[in-house]
């Protein structure tokens, strides 16, 4: 049946899972982009097209959980070529201030093409006539251009979940224009910050040679496009809302009691990834107890690392480096029952997580680059006495809006020392005062918001045409 409302991104919201009897079953994915998109898409009763994992073929469309979903199947040489290789390989680093060096193969650009051209084909499949068709992230860069050449008819905003970087950096891409074009062929842009929207908008500029204006690009057949931010978030009062549950106030206090009750607790919660700053925050936290500003008698680490890309050699690499240094930290620190660092390489349901965020005293979110990190929301979403300190990266997307955060460089260990420090000893005064504001922020600015003003402003796009004089653009 054909959706008026399309979803495309490179994973369906749900994971499969079999059963002890062999039967398979769909459950919720966990993951900012799930919990983001799938009130938009019951609202409106949307198709969502992605990618279910794994290598079957010939997958029907199904329900799950109200939701209908169209999988889209995968080669291993494609999940090797676009997943693994152009799109976390070459993207990913490129994208995140090469944090990790990015490669750059063309076998892996024919694939991200080739995949992208399938997902185009489906969604122009699926969409009715004059649908709004929604494309998500660094995965599917292709697909706007390739959908509007297939279906003119239809309305197409792109989101990008990740940071857009700055010319000095994509222009080292050698399908740095193709990448632009495609993108163009959307009427909205959604960005997290502003500067992703001015770095898209400069680079059309620069190296497509259209006519630009602000956050507008005018193209030669007539068509306006907008690159705007529209920050993401969470659904705060969901999590608020969990967080006072029964079962997960029990659950905060058994983790407390299971870590000895100590008198602070430091948490962070990411996925195994090289642009986390997971190393870096750790090596901090034992410094302060080598130097005998913290005593693991008083605080313990409890760091969460989601298990993510186990097949890139970057992050196996990354999971031996940290395993090394929390042993390390553990055995020169760590006393008999006391550990300083309580590691745990696993992934959480939301109601564990929500645990966690109320057993902490001390949350930490030090990425080298994140597009946003909803981490940090959901904490300050969970904390509704309104105590807690959330000690945060300023290369995070959040940190343009929770401002009252004890905001640390990264790269600069003994500043993250001594921020991890103000917020241990913080008074609870100061700590309510921060709280207060943060979490009037998210409430204001929750995933609904983000979503209804994405889709009123692509709605608002008209017909998306100009009558601005433009020249055609010689191609270089």
């Amino acid at each position: 049946m054909a959706a008026d409302l399309v979803i495309v991104a490179n994973r369906l919201p749900v994971d499969r899972v079999t059963r002890p009897d062999g039967t398979v079953e769909w459950r919720p994915s966990p993951g900012g982009l799930v919990t983001a998109i799938e009130p938009v898409m019951r609202a409106n009763d949307g198709t969502w097209i992605g990618w279910p994992g794994g290598t079957e073929q010939d997958l029907e469309p199904f329900e799950a959980d109200g939701l209908h979903l169209v999988p889209m199947s995968m080669t291993p040489e494609e999940i090797e070529g676009h997943y693994e290789g152009f799109s976390n390989g070459t993207l990913w680093p490129l994208y995140h201030d090469l944090v990790a060096k990015p490669e750059f193969h063309r076998e892996w650009w024919d694939s991200y093409v080739g995949v992208n051209q399938r997902f185009a084909e489906k969604a122009a499949e699926v969409a009715a006539e004059s649908a709004t068709v929604w494309v998500h992230d660094y995965q599917l860069q292709l697909v706007p251009q390739m959908l509007r050449e297939l279906r003119p008819d239809l309305r197409i905003g792109f989101y990008l979940h990740i940071p857009f970087p700055p010319a000095e950096l994509f222009q080292q891409l050698p399908w740095r224009r193709q990448i632009l074009e495609g993108l163009l062929g959307a009427d909205l842009l959604g960005f997290q910050l502003p500067g992703g929207a001015q770095n898209f908008v400069r680079l059309v500029r620069q190296r497509v040679g259209h006519k630009t204006h602000r956050d507008l690009v005018y193209l030669p057949d007539g068509r306006t496009v907008r690159a705007a931010a529209f920050p993401i978030s969470i659904d705060a009062a969901g999590f608020e809302e969990l967080a006072q549950t029964e079962a997960v106030a029990e659950r905060a206090t058994a983790i407390r009691e299971a870590l000895g009750n100590p008198r602070r607790i430091f948490l962070g919660i990411d996925r195994l990834d090289y642009t986390k700053g997971i190393y870096a925050r750790l090596r901090a936290f034992s410094e302060l107890i080598a130097d005998g500003h913290l005593d693991v008698e008083d605080a313990v680490f409890v760091q969460v690392a989601v298990p993510s890309r186990e097949q890139v050699e970057q992050y196996r690499i990354l999971r031996d480096d940290i395993d090394r240094l929390v042993g390390r930290i553990n055995g020169d620190l760590g006393r008999i029952g006391r550990p300083a660092i309580s590691y745990l390489h696993s992934s959480y349901p939301r109601e564990e997580m929500a645990a966690l965020y109320r057993a902490a005293d001390v949350m930490v979110v030090t990425p080298y680059r994140d597009g946003m990190n909803l981490v940090a929301k959901e904490y300050v979403a969970c904390r509704f006495d309104n105590d807690g300190a959330l000690v945060l990266s300023e290369f995070a997307g959040a940190a343009a809006e929770l401002r009252q955060a004890w905001l640390v460089n990264p790269y600069d260990i003994n500043g993250m020392k001594s921020a991890l420090l103000e917020a241990f000893q913080a008074d609870e005064k100061q700590l309510t005062r921060r709280m207060k504001a943060m979490r009037k922020t998210i409430s204001q600015h929750d995933v609904a918001a983000w979503a209804a003003s994405f889709m009123l402003e692509l709605e608002d796009s008209g017909d998306g045409t100009h009558a601005k004089t433009v020249r055609a653009v010689k191609r270089s």
